[in-house]
């Protein structure tokens, strides 16, 4: 048996405040893409906040989507 799909998104871009979330332009945050599971989306999370390491004012998160979409589970 396969193991089930849960959806995850990963995405970012520059804050306002290291400490916040509030993005510093909507226009701009950067989609990195829509994952099939937790690990998938953490390696790329990773991938790209490594590369940022350097620019505080930009952080990018994992969202589970799958949560949200059907949030009785």
């Amino acid at each position: 048996m396969a193991d089930q799909q849960l959806l995850h998104l990963v995405f970012g871009g520059q804050v306002k405040d290291p400490q916040s979330l509030e993005f510093a332009d909507l226009n701009k945050v950067d989609i990195v893409g829509i994952y099939g599971s937790y690990s998938e989306a953490e390696q790329a999370w990773r991938s790209v906040s490594q590369a940022n390491v350097d620019d505080a004012m930009t952080k990018y998160v994992v969202v589970h989507l799958h949560k949200l979409l059907e949030p009785a589970e």
